[in-house]
């Protein structure tokens, strides 16, 4: 059992959550939910042992998964090895049965321990290890030929769902997966999805993959009003027992509130009469109908809207036999080949394939030549493309950091994507993504992951562009922001080029799919519901 008792922690003198107590029973996933700063990640590695609570007491199962956030942690070993690493007993046998067989003597005590440890390798299904990990690691695509090889030589995204692999070894009690998603494509998403589902231990996640959380959770554990709420089903259901519950503490609020007001009348009225018995009862039922004190909610939600300067011609681009590729180890990886279409004004394009297949590549080489768009490293090896008419692009980049230069006040940095804007204007662009106050006045060198992302949102909504290439912008945003930029793209009416693996934006936004496969790149002219329909996904 995963259990918390009058937990309470803080974060300098604000308090995140206090007195909290609650249980997570094992087969069943608590999808773990609360905006940006909420306590979300705190809260896990209160779970986990890495942090100590400021108080209250944790129980723990004995095997538990957890996520590990450093991709670094493990460089010097090999990657089958790591994800053995994921069952602790176990690997801890096998280091000292190893040692003691590569003496050149045994003695009889090393017998008898080496006895022992061979039971605690078969109890742990140590012998069979090596291929439990490779099934894992085959499900998180991760090929074969990578097995053997050091963590040091893998890829960021590739070295995430190693340690997402060694977190689901040995069958754990309790699984603690902080954004477990992230730099997974939507196979890989589909595959921890089924595992998760068929998992009978304890699960905890979080994720800002909404339709994720809807497919695995049982219940949602949310962070809010201080506190660690508990909610049966997945997180649409949270949303709406949520505010239904709010709703109806408010009602009954106001119907207290309209009670005690003609109570107070009589009393005013009544109070030097002859009536005295009678006040002193209304006195007293004032006193019980005092109204609840509703906690103010933590939830902060960003509000995007993308306009349009003017919009583009009726073609909004179009490109013939398309070439591109990327270098590895000296080495030209053709992945973009003689890719041709055109794409109309108003459309919104899914971009979909495994990760590495060439989504980025694609975009990159696009907008090789893109009106608006000054980032670096965007190459196209050969083929024609063409921009329409005043076409105006605003461009997302998966490593959109580095689109943002250091020594820029907030405000200042924003103030060249429309130099007639005024700074109140700015100010509240800036506060529409939940910048307050003199954020705006912050240097961008200072900004976090999920800041410097609400930043390049505020850039595009000034911008107002007429077609968005949106390169996997959700990787950096809470929930909350998630669900808000997935209602500014169905609004949005101008031309939208979205690379994700978030399958609700996909389900909801898109008109149109690039689906990248073994063959090349299927044009589907459809949404994805079609999409799915056809290749029974």
């Amino acid at each position: 059992m995963l259990a918390v008792q009058n937990v309470t922690m803080r974060y300098g003198a604000r308090i995140l959550f206090e007195d909290v107590t609650t249980s997570f029973t094992p087969g069943r996933c608590y999808g773990l939910t609360g905006p940006n700063g909420s306590g979300k990640s705190t809260f896990m590695k209160v779970l986990s042992g890495e942090l100590e609570a400021h108080s209250g007491t944790i129980q723990r199962p004995k095997k538990m998964g957890i996520l590990s956030q450093d991709q670094f942690a493990f460089d010097e070993f090999r990657v089958i090895d790591t994800v053995i690493m994921g069952n602790k007993i176990l690997w801890k046998a096998l280091q000292e049965r190893d040692f003691i067989y590569s003496k050149p003597e045994m003695t009889d005590e090393d017998g008898m321990r080496v006895a022992e440890l061979e039971g605690m390798v078969a109890d742990e299904d140590g012998y069979t290890a090596e291929s439990d990990a490779a099934v894992l690691l085959d499900g998180l695509d991760i090929p074969e030929a990578l097995h053997e090889r050091r963590m040091s030589e893998l890829q960021g995204g590739q070295k995430v769902r190693v340690l997402l692999a060694q977190a689901l070894f040995g069958h754990p009690q309790a699984l603690l997966l902080d954004e477990p998603t992230n730099h997974l494509d939507l196979d890989s998403i589909h595959w921890l999805e089924e595992f998760l589902i068929r998992y009978d231990g304890s699960v905890i996640v979080i994720s800002h993959d909404r339709h994720f959380l809807n497919r695995v959770c049982s219940h949602i554990a949310d962070i809010d009003y201080q506190a660690i709420i508990q909610y049966t089903g997945g997180y649409d259901d949270m949303v709406m027992q949520k505010t239904q519950i709010r709703a109806r503490l408010e009602a009954e609020n106001a119907q207290r509130e309209k009670k005690i007001a003609q109570l107070n009348e009589f009393i005013q009225r009544f109070a030097a009469g002859t009536r005295s018995s009678q006040v002193t009862s209304r006195r007293k039922e004032v006193e019980r109908l005092t109204p609840n004190d509703l906690a103010r909610s933590n939830i902060a939600r960003p509000y995007i809207k993308f306009d349009q300067k003017r919009p583009s011609g009726r073609h909004a681009l179009e490109f013939e036999d398309v070439n591109a590729g990327y270098d590895v180890d000296g080495n030209r990886i053709d992945v973009i080949k003689n890719f041709t279409a055109n794409i109309g004004r108003g459309e919104k394009i899914a971009v979909m394939g495994r990760n590495g297949a060439g989504k980025s590549t694609l975009i990159k080489a696009l907008l090789a030549n893109a009106p608006s768009v000054t980032e670096a490293d965007r190459n196209i090896d050969s083929g024609t493309v063409k921009w329409g008419h005043e076409a105006n692009v605003g461009y997302f980049a998966q490593d959109f950091r580095e689109s943002i230069p250091n020594n820029w006040t907030l405000v200042d940095w924003l103030r060249q994507f429309d130099p007639d804007a005024l700074v109140e204007e700015i100010r509240g662009v800036l506060g529409q993504m939940l910048f307050r106050g003199d954020e705006g006045m912050k240097k961008t060198e200072v900004l976090s992951g999920g800041e410097a992302c609400r930043l390049m949102f505020c850039k595009l909504m000034l911008q107002k562009p007429n077609i968005l290439v949106l390169d996997e912008p959700t990787n950096h945003l809470d929930l909350e922001a998630v669900i808000a930029l997935n209602a500014a793209l169905q609004r949005y009416e101008g031309t939208v080029l979205l690379v994700t693996h978030d399958e609700d934006l996909i389900d909801e936004v898109a008109t149109r799919i690039w689906h990248f496969d073994l063959h090349g790149i299927e044009d589907f002219q459809g949404s994805y519901e079609e999409f799915t329909a056809k290749h029974g996904v």
